[in-house]
């Protein structure tokens, strides 16, 4: 994708190359923002519409901005990686939405507090920070695999308000050792629908983050109760983050933090599902799995998408280079390619008829007709076999 302009600075091995998608970067921060223009709308206009705005925009907008926007598959050449990695613009594009994504937590607690709001419009405007804090968890995810303390730290900060400081544990230890196995509770199974996922993800990814600190802990000698465990120290950080706002604002708002938090643990978790759908890393020789391969992600190339949640979508490399920044994500031919973005994925995953009829048969398609290769839900296995066979 061209661009028309380098930043100041940049090596003589980027005339070649441009980052076209430099400046739309910026539009994740559109998002957060949401709270205060759906309060600043509602207000003018006196219509409790736009308290459901952003979850139009989500789930209407981009979807639909996908399909006409269409697909960005360039990769920046590795002559340019290591300039663009460096790139300090990118970094101050994920840091800024934890400021916007507090400050619409505040306003929301101001708001709900204050019992101005109708049945609907609070309804709205929890469903709005539950997606706001659900894109934070995508941020944090991005910045949980730095090696900067800083930036593990705000990874920390951004979960906190879900509480699903856990995930920063079990993604980066567990999911990225296990993807793509039955081992794994965050990959899904052929056969399986998001509503059966998801209590075995929940469940399961706190489990496994549990026993890796435990673990973690054993090998130093110390209790798993001991106060360095990262998953306790995570989950204090939520309380102590909901004490204080119910502190400032009164018991009313500890409902609406609940919901918002549940909303957008829910909206990682449907990421989760049509990440690794069905797909299934082979037994070596020697017992063992495979390495992971950029054959066990499902991608999508769809811009829209892609700018609102940092080349999450190019999800391949991320799992062959976890700590590379999003900026420098690239595409994979060999990949599953999903057939449209997540936005859009999303809303068949909720309605798990329209998510067989669509992605049953890629995934069949992608192991050549051979079912047996895929990840099948053991509940499940006797009817997926029946109705596609096996060769």
């Amino acid at each position: 994708m061209a661009g028309s302009s380098y930043p100041l600075g940049a090596p003589a091995s980027t005339v070649t190359w441009r980052d076209g998608k430099r400046y739309l970067w910026l539009l994740g921060l559109v998002l957060p923002a949401f709270p205060f223009a759906a309060w600043g709308l509602a207000t003018a206009t006196g219509h409790g519409f736009f308290w459901w705005l952003l979850p139009l925009v989500v789930f209407g907008v981009i979807p639909l901005a996908d399909l006409l926007v269409g697909k960005d598959s360039n990769n920046p050449p590795d002559s340019v990686l290591t300039w663009l990695e460096s790139d300090r613009y990118y970094r101050w594009c994920t840091y800024l939405y934890l400021p916007l994504q507090y400050a619409g937590l505040v306003l929301a607690c101001r708001l709900w507090a204050g019992g101005g709001l109708s049945v609907a419009d609070g309804a709205g405007l929890t469903v709005t920070l539950g997606i706001v804090a659900g894109i934070g968890i995508n941020t944090a995810h991005e910045l949980g695999h730095k090696k900067e303390a800083l930036e593990r730290r705000l990874a920390r900060i951004a979960l906190a308000q879900t509480c699903y400081g856990h995930f920063y544990i079990e993604h980066n230890r567990g999911h990225h050792v296990r993807v793509a196995t039955p081992e794994d509770p965050a990959s899904s199974r052929l056969g399986q629908s998001f509503w059966r996922f998801l209590p075995r993800s929940v469940y399961g990814s706190a489990r496994s983050g549990w026993h890796l600190e435990k673990e973690r802990l054993a090998r130093l000698g110390r209790s798993p109760w001991h106060p360095g465990n990262d998953v306790l120290g995570a989950w204090a950080l939520s309380a102590v983050l909901f004490a204080a706002l119910t502190a400032a604002f009164g018991p009313r708002v500890l409902l609406y933090l609940a919901a918002q938090a549940v909303i957008g643990f829910c909206l990682l978790e449907v990421v989760n599902y049509l990440e690794h759908y069905g797909l299934l890393r082979q037994r070596t020789p020697a017992g063992r799995y495979e390495r992971c391969t950029p054959q066990h992600s499902w991608n999508s190339d769809d811009i829209a998408s892609n700018v609102f949640l940092y080349h999450l979508q190019r999800h391949s490399d991320h799992h062959a280079n976890p700590t590379r920044r999003y900026q420098a994500l690239r595409h994979f031919e060999e990949s599953p390619q999903l057939p449209t973005g997540y936005a859009g994925m999303i809303l068949l995953a909720v309605v798990p008829p329209l998510w067989r009829r669509v992605m049953d048969p890629r995934l069949l398609a992608h192991y050549d007709g051979d079912v047996t290769r895929a990840n099948i839900h053991p509940r499940a296995r006797a009817k997926v076999l029946a109705r596609h066979g096996s060769r």
